[in-house]
């Protein structure tokens, strides 16, 4: 797959995308969402891929929204629209793997199509997430749904209606519990690819079971999310898994946890 607003690399079970449009603070125009997606469509198909982190290039920006230079086609009707960031996320794509996000600085729009559909951020210590919608004349909808369940409803609301007047550092994204690990920016590749290989170096049809569940339950109410329970352990507990995961235990080696 040739790409030119992403870097796709691979590191044993761990893939890594990086957004690569620094001079634009990694916005997103029609040709990275299309590559975006089709990667992630891709990485359905690829079984030696048990884990994605998603990262911005350089320092300033993981992700500033939209290319603003970008005029997107709408339907005449006002109860039709298309909306680009909704070919953004790994979910909407299909993609059951887990994807961790390495926040390297801005995170702020329609970064949060994609923020919204990860399992676990782990941000630079400078890194700052905000909204802009509403100082410029506009509802910030998508996004504020697509983060519902990550934050406690006030600072969900704070984010959505305070636009350009307030940020939230990576310190008070962490302390409630929207970033799960705060790191220098020379650290954050080695935290995000510590998480995303441990998650890698389990069984991966019980990680995409368990994922799954999560997702049902953040998803879907209470009840109908324990209806679909004993579905995805029938799924994820497969013979192979199960067996992977008794030859572990077999062993006798045992593994170091690393304690937050």
């Amino acid at each position: 797959m040739e790409l030119t607003t992403l870097v796709y690399e691979t590191d044993g079970p761990v893939a890594w995308i990086t957004l690569n449009r620094p001079d634009r603070h990694n916005a997103f125009d029609e040709t990275l969402a299309a590559e975006l997606q089709g990667l992630w469509k891709h990485l359905r198909f690829d079984d030696s891929i048990r884990a994605v982190v998603l990262t911005g290039a350089g320092d300033k920006a993981f992700c500033t929204g939209i290319d603003r230079s970008w005029a997107v086609p709408q339907p005449s009707s006002p109860f039709m629209i298309d909306d680009p960031g909704m070919l953004l996320g790994p979910k909407t794509a299909d993609l059951w793997k887990p994807v961790i996000a390495a926040v390297n600085g801005m995170a702020c729009g329609g970064a949060f199509y994609l923020l919204g559909e990860v399992e676990s951020i782990v941000a630079a210590d400078h890194a700052t997430f905000f909204d802009p919608h509403t100082t410029y004349g506009m509802a910030a909808c998508y996004e504020p749904i697509l983060l519902y369940g990550q934050l406690p409803w006030g600072e969900l609301c704070r984010l959505a209606l305070m636009g350009n007047h307030e940020r939230m550092s990576a310190a008070r994204a962490h302390q409630i519990g929207f970033v799960q690990d705060v790191v220098p920016f020379d650290e954050l590749r080695a935290a995000a690819g510590r998480v995303a290989h441990a998650i890698a170096s389990q069984p991966a049809t019980a990680v995409e079971g368990t994922l799954r569940a999560l997702w049902a339950a953040r998803q879907m109410a209470r009840a109908q999310a324990l209806a679909m329970a004993p579905h995805l352990v029938t799924l994820g507990n497969t013979a192979e898994a199960m067996a992977e995961g008794q030859a572990s235990f077999a062993s006798g080696q045992r593994i170091e946890p690393h304690i937050r």
